[in-house]
C-alpha cells in the first residue's frame, strides 16, 4: 500500500523530514515527478544530508528507491548526488534505480534554461536553472530522450544532435555564445551508458510488485502551487506536482493509496518569482526569513515570506484531497506576539470562491487576516501535544476547523528527526 507526501504550498515545506519519518517503515521511496530542481533536507543521527534528484528514503539502509517515469534525470547530478552521500557513509549500493521510462535532462537543457529566463526579462520565472521546463517541453514535443535510449549510442546521438541542431536555429548567436560542447556531451554518454547499467530498471512491473506487497513511500517535489495545471501558472514548475502526478510519475492504483498527507509549513514562504498574496515585505517577513532559515536547497536563494495562507492551503486540499497534515516550523513562531492568518481574498468587496486562475485579478486582491494571540515560549523539540503552550494548540486547532477538520496528525517543533509530535 502507498502513502503519499505532498507540498501543500510553493514547495520547501520540509517534505524530507517527513519522509525520513515514514521511511523507517516503507520498503520502497519513489520520485514521481520533477527533477533535481528540488531540495530536501534531513539531518539524521547528527548528519545533514542535501536530496535533489534522489529520494530521501536512502537515509534508511534498509528501503529501496526509484526515480519514477513522470521524473526528468540530468545523469551528472546522480552520479554526482550519490557520490556525495557515499562520502557522508551512506550505502546506496543496489538501493537506487531509475525508470527507463523516465526523461533525460541534457546539459543542452540547461543552456536553454538561462536563455528562455534571460529572453523573458522581468517577466522570468525564476525558475532553478536545471533545465527541467527546457527538458518537459522537449518531452511533450516529442523530440526528447529517455534514460532507455542511453543504451541505443546511434539514437541517443540523433536525438541530442537534433536538440543542439533546433537551440541553435532558434536562439542564433545567443546560443553559440554560451560555448555548449556538443561532442562533450555525446563523449560522456558513453561513459554513461556503461555505468547506468545497474540503475535502470522497467518501473512498471517493480511498483506493481512493490505497491501490493509492501509499504510504498511517494515523495513528492515542489508543492501543488507550483504544478503545471493547478498553479500559479505560468510562474509554476514543468510537472504535475500533485495527487496526479503521483499516480501518472508512478502508476499507481488509486486503490491503492492508504495515506495522502499534505505538508504545510506554519508560515508561508515562496522561492523565485510569482504571486505570494501574504507576503509582508516588513520587519516580520525578514523574522520568518531569519528564524526559519529560508534559503533554498537546491539554489541557496533567499525565500519570500508571509503568514500562513489558509485560502491556499484549502485549495490544496480540494485538488489533492490529503486525509491528514503535516505542520512543520511551528517553532519559527515562538517569539510572535500576535501571528496572522489569511482565511479570505476579497475584490471591491465580492469573497473569492477559490484560489483564482486570474493572475492580474488576484494582485488587487484584499487579504482578509485573523489575528491569532502568539504563545511568546519555546516550542522547539516539544514531542507531545500536551507540551504544547495553549496558544500553540489554539493556533493548530484554528487551522484544522478551517480546512473541515483535517487534522494536524504531524507537527513539526524543530530540524531534527525527532523535533516531531505525533497524532
Amino acid at each position: 500500500m502507498a502513502t503519499i507526501v505532498l507540498g501543500s504550498q510553493f514547495g520547501d515545506e520540509g517534505k524530507g523530514k517527513l519522509v525520513d519519518i515514514l521511511c523507517r517503515e516503507a520498503h520502497v521511496c519513489a520520485r514521481c515527478a520533477g527533477g533535481n530542481n528540488a531540495g530536501h533536507t534531513i539531518v539524521a543521527n547528527g548528519v545533514t544530508y542535501d536530496f535533489h534528484i534522489l529520494p530521501s528514503g536512502l537515509v534508511n539502509p534498509l528501503c529501496k528507491n526509484l526515480i519514477g517515469t513522470g521524473c526528468v534525470v540530468h545523469i551528472p547530478s546522480f552520479f554526482k548526488e550519490l557520490e556525495t552521500l557515499k562520502a557522508k557513509g551512506l550505502n546506496t549500493q543496489d538501493r537506487i534505480y531509475i525508470s527507463d521510462r523516465a526523461h533525460i535532462t541534457f546539459d543542452l537543457h540547461t543552456v536553454v534554461d538561462g536563455l528562455e529566463e534571460q529572453e523573458l526579462g522581468t517577466a522570468a520565472v525564476g525558475t532553478t536553472k536545471k533545465g527541467i521546463g527546457p527538458t518537459y517541453s522537449c518531452k511533450a514535443a516529442r523530440s526528447n530522450a529517455r534514460v532507455t535510449d542511453i543504451f541505443h549510442k546511434d539514437l541517443l546521438d540523433k536525438k541530442l544532435r537534433h536538440l543542439a541542431e533546433s537551440a541553435q536555429k532558434r536562439y542564433g548567436d545567443l546560443f553559440t555564445a554560451q560555448n555548449y560542447d556538443l561532442e562533450g556531451e555525446i563523449a560522456r554518454f558513453d561513459e554513461y551508458r556503461v555505468q547506468l547499467q545497474d540503475f535502470v530498471i522497467d518501473a512498471a512491473p517493480f511498483i506493481s510488485e512493490m505497491s501490493s506487497e509492501t509499504n510504498l513511500l511517494v515523495e513528492g517535489a515542489n508543492a501543488l502551487m507550483l504544478d503545471i495545471d493547478w498553479g500559479t501558472y505560468p510562474m509554476v514548475t514543468s510537472s504535475s506536482t500533485g495527487i496526479a502526478g503521483a499516480m501518472a510519475g508512478l502508476a499507481l492504483s488509486p486503490d491503492q493509496m492508504r495515506q495522502r498527507l499534505g505538508v504545510m509549513k506554519s508560515y508561508t514562504t515562496r522561492v523565485g518569482n510569482g504571486p505570494l498574496p501574504t507576503e509582508q515585505l516588513n520587519e516580520d517577513g525578514v523574522r520568518l526569513q531569519k528564524l526559519g532559515r529560508e534559503f533554498g536547497v537546491t539554489t541557496g536563494r533567499p525565500r519570500r515570506c508571509g503568514w500562513l495562507d489558509l485560502v491556499i492551503v484549502k485549495y490544496s486540499k480540494s485538488i489533492n484531497h490529503y486525509t491528514a497534515l503535516n505542520l512543520t516550523k511551528l517553532d519559527v513562531l515562538d517569539t510572535f506576539p500576535e501571528i496572522k492568518v489569511a482565511t479570505k481574498y476579497k475584490v471591491d468587496s465580492q469573497e473569492f470562491e477559490s484560489f483564482p486562475a486570474d493572475l492580474e485579478l488576484l494582485e488587487r486582491a484584499e487579504v482578509v487576516y485573523e489575528t491569532l494571540p502568539g504563545w511568546m515560549s519555546s516550542t522547539t523539540g516539544i514531542t507531545t501535544w500536551e507540551q504544547l503552550p495553549e496558544n500553540a494548540k489554539k493556533y493548530i486547532t484554528f487551522i484544522e476547523d478551517y480546512l473541515g477538520g483535517l487534522k494536524c496528525k504531524y507537527i513539526g517543533t524543530g530540524p531534527d528527526r525527532e523535533h516531531m509530535i505525533f497524532r
